[in-house]
């Protein structure tokens, strides 16, 4: 009787659960509602198998449960039970089946005015192409990859040259316009999904995949790599926010096409060194660091880090925290380079500076700091050289108190937290490793002996 119970209160439990639970699908936003359907009808028939099965089992624990003067009876078979569960088993598996399938006729033909672009993925954030004027993506090959190339673009495809990179992992969308997402991997398996889309493709190394879906509603919704991609793959998201046609094409036009991004000429140092007058005052004359007012080294920094990092500062990305003091010394400083020349001009004179390592202040047990370490060097490099592709900088030679400090502020939020910052938000997920004040300077004195 109690074995009967239970069964019969793990059925109860199990429907009660399933409608008065919170956690259920995220609001719909595009149309791929048929695959809400198809779920239901899912649930519907598994849910009625496993009400029914286990309420015959408390019955038959009821029913034919021993008793001293019955004895049990042998039947090897019984034709019409059997051809009756065949039935409804086919039935049953028919109507979870079929649905599917005429969900995926759906989704593999993608409409002949669908608007096509590219996400891109690698380890761990998503990029995006764009078609240029001509309509057309141009052609791809991971041999030319490299860092100045992210994207692998053939440089000789005529098609291409007008295509347009967003080298973010946001993502703008025109409301009530199919879209064909192609998706492409440059290392490891990925996947890109949007729980509000419904619509989700594995991203093969060496393939083309993609899918469709209209957006049918306007808001701000998370993409998600949902393949286990390496150390970081929990931290490999990004945001896709769907708007009016209008809005779409003024970020469109925000990003460069791929021409211009192989046009734009490098600094000029000799421009960018009167700017530099306004850093030496704190990072010194050499760009060596100051610690004494709070400001890193700079010379052998990356100098694409160096170039967003001051775009962020000019933008609000960082130093808006309160709690950022040295952060909002910073930004007024970053506004009088007027605009990305000034900004390329200061970075190439900063370039020619010699590259000293910065003399160590932190004091850590270094060989404690060897395993947090591999969880870093995914993106930094095994010898902390920094890796551009990765977007990570060069931690190798630079301020040990500043790594110490910046690893704290993305702990605590400081920075990392602001929705302009889309990196930063990555390395915030990183640095919630280390335990304590004790192990970021045993990580950051592992750092110390890279020389």
């Amino acid at each position: 009787m109690v074995v009967a119970i239970v069964l019969a209160l793990l059925v109860v439990g199990s429907v009660l659960f399933h409608y008065l639970s919170p956690w259920y699908f995220t609001p719909i936003a595009s149309n791929w509602d048929t695959i809400d359907e198809t779920v239901t009808i899912t649930f519907w028939v598994t849910g009625f198998v496993f009400v029914a099965v286990n309420l015959f089992m408390a019955y038959a624990v009821i029913r034919y449960h021993h008793r001293k003067e019955t004895r049990a009876v042998y039947e090897p078979e019984n034709k019409k039970l059997e051809g009756a569960l065949v039935l409804l088993t086919t039935v049953g598996v028919i109507a979870m089946l079929a649905p599917g399938l005429f969900a995926w006729a759906k989704f593999i033909e993608v409409p002949k005015d669908a608007a096509v672009f590219e996400v891109v993925g690698r380890q761990w954030y998503f990029n995006y192409r764009f078609p240029g004027k001509d309509g057309v993506l141009g052609t791809v090959d991971a041999r030319y990859v490299s860092d100045e190339n992210p994207f692998g673009m053939n440089p000789d495809d005529p098609n291409g040259r007008d295509d347009v990179l967003i080298s973010s992992p946001e993502l703008h969308l025109p409301m009530g316009k199919p879209v064909k997402a192609e998706l492409r991997s440059i290392d490891v398996l990925h996947d890109f999904t949007v729980p509000q889309f419904r619509a989700k493709m594995n991203m093969v190394p060496g393939l083309v995949t993609y899918v469709w879906f209209t957006p049918t509603r306007t808001g701000n919704f998370d993409s998600f790599c949902e393949q286990l991609c390496g150390i970081a793959h929990f931290a490999m998201r990004g945001k896709v926010i769907v708007e009016d046609e209008r809005a779409f094409q003024a970020w469109l036009g925000s990003y460069p096409t791929f021409a211009q991004s192989r046009a734009q000429l490098a600094g000029d140092a000799a421009a960018g060194k009167p700017l530099f007058a306004v850093c030496a005052g704190c990072h010194g004359q050499q760009a060596e660091g100051n610690p004494a007012l709070h400001a890193p080294k700079l010379s052998g920094q990356g100098d694409w880090y160096l170039k967003r990092q001051l775009k962020n500062f000019k933008n609000g990305a960082r130093g808006t925290h309160d709690k950022d003091v040295f952060g909002k010394m910073m930004a007024p400083m970053a506004a009088t380079l007027v605009d990305d020349a000034a900004i390329a001009n200061v970075v190439a004179y900063i370039k020619t500076l010699p590259d000293n390592p910065a003399p160590a202040t932190v004091n850590g047990n270094a060989n404690n700091g060897l395993n947090p370490y591999m969880t870093c060097a995914a993106c930094h490099g095994a010898d902390g050289r920094g890796v551009q592709a990765t977007n990570a900088p060069r931690l190798k030679g630079m301020s040990d108190w500043y790594l110490v400090t910046q690893l704290k502020n993305f702990k605590q939020g400081i920075r990392g937290a602001h929705p302009q910052d889309l990196y930063g938000r990555q390395m915030a997920f990183m640095a919630a490793i280390l335990a304590d004040d004790q192990a970021t300077d045993d990580l950051v004195a592992y750092i110390g002996t890279f020389r």
